[in-house]
């Protein structure tokens, strides 16, 4: 009799061993297994980056150079006009999260991205990038789930959108990203903040490319970072974008 009640303490002792050691080397095994998160989006990954050959003139052509100081006017009244978000574009945002000690990034992102910009005598004075926050996705289903639906309501609200307040100059745009800050309104779950987005600006051929950030505190717009026991998520994240315009 005491050998089997030994013999049951033993089991006993050895499957709580089990069950403890599963607790805590199962989620950081988890967290070490993941995926390294993917760099920020960034104008380098437009679709295309094919810029016009500069004409050459033939022999006897008479043409001569522009005068000095012309071509940086003539480079920005270009781009005047209305301009499409199309192809290529995509929008997210990247967090971190602590997964029992283990520091983890997670990005989530979607191709769904629509909107407009409006330039005129080189400068954006109007844009509206629209994201559908139910498709943006990562590598985890129950995550998804839990952002798209508790996190952020898509059912009631099914876009974010960023509405720029102020006009930003527009400068000459070559192969090179330039910089620029946009000042505007960033839309979540029905609420909107003001923010400022620093983006970089390319041209792309005939397109324009633009990528960026704008940090966000996630309890601005009554968002709450889960807090599970196991796995915390940071107070604050940024809302990443990459769009190609198009005209």
């Amino acid at each position: 009799m005491q050998k089997r009640t030994r013999t049951v303490v033993v089991v006993a002792a050895a499957v709580a061993v089990v069950l403890v050691l599963g607790a805590v080397i199962g989620p950081i095994v988890y967290a070490r297994s993941q995926d390294a998160a993917p760099p920020p989006l960034s104008v380098g990954d437009a679709t295309s980056r094919t810029a016009e050959p500069a004409a050459t003139p033939g022999a006897g052509s008479t043409s001569s150079p522009s005068p000095s100081g012309g071509s940086e006017g003539t480079a920005t009244a270009e781009l005047d006009g209305r301009w499409t978000v199309g192809d290529g574009s995509q929008a997210g945002y990247r967090v971190d999260e602590v997964l029992n000690g283990e520091d983890v990034t997670v990005v989530g992102r979607t191709d769904q991205v629509t909107g407009t910009a409006e330039v005129a005598d080189g400068a954006l004075t109007a844009a509206v990038v629209e994201v559908d926050v139910a498709s943006i996705a990562t590598d985890s289903e129950r995550r998804d789930g839990y952002f798209t639906g508790t996190a952020m309501r898509a059912s009631e609200h099914p876009t974010a959108t960023f509405t720029l307040t102020e006009p930003v100059t527009v400068p000459e745009l070559g192969e090179d990203p330039v910089q620029v800050e946009a000042d505007g309104e960033l839309e979540l779950v029905g609420q909107a903040r003001e923010v400022t987005a620093t983006i970089e600006v390319v041209r792309d051929g005939e397109d324009v490319a633009a990528s960026g950030s704008i940090d966000v505190t996630f309890e601005d717009w009554g968002i709450e970072a889960p807090n599970l026991g196991f796995v915390q998520v940071e107070d604050t994240g940024q809302v990443e974008f990459l769009v190609q315009l198009t005209r």
